[in-house]
């Protein structure tokens, strides 16, 4: 999209580069350059397998990371066991299972109606940039979405 034979879209990817470095977001900042040197590059040809993959690749790397203290050991087998007994873990496991679930219509969502998907990124990166929030928001804000909407 260009007006005036600006590129709008590289101009954004700009922005959001600036709003990560002066709000010292990692996460911001590293995916702006990435897709900036993509944009810029030959690499664009990639972007429809970073369309179709990198969302799924995204909660893959996510859920390791989450479960990566079970798994090395530093959440003890015993304390999982204990959370089902603790009215604030339990909460929680209620809490997880609700967001998973607002996750999944997100992402429906998103994808069957993409023209919200710039207003969740929007917010998204201004949650994150401003508010030192984490790059999570946009299927959980999704899910929220379809709920005030209607959407099934």
């Amino acid at each position: 999209m260009s007006l005036s034979g600006l590129d709008l879209n590289l101009m954004v990817l700009i922005v959001l580069l600036a709003c990560g470095v002066l709000s010292h977001n990692s996460a911001i900042t590293i995916a702006a350059a990435v897709l900036i040197i993509f944009r810029m590059t030959p690499l664009q040809v990639y972007f429809p397998y970073l369309q179709d993959y990198a969302l799924h690749i995204g909660i893959i790397v996510l859920t390791i990371g989450v479960l990566t203290p079970i798994a090395s050991g530093r959440i003890a087998g015993d304390a999982i066991l204990k959370s089902f007994f603790s009215w604030k873990s339990v909460l929680a496991i209620l809490v997880g299972v609700a967001v998973a679930w607002l996750g999944g219509r997100g992402v429906k969502l998103m994808t069957n109606q993409p023209n919200i998907v710039a207003g969740l990124l929007i917010g998204t990166v201004a949650g994150v940039a401003l508010l030192r929030g984490v790059p999570v928001g946009p299927l959980i804000a999704a899910g929220i979405l379809s709920l005030v909407i209607g959407y099934s």
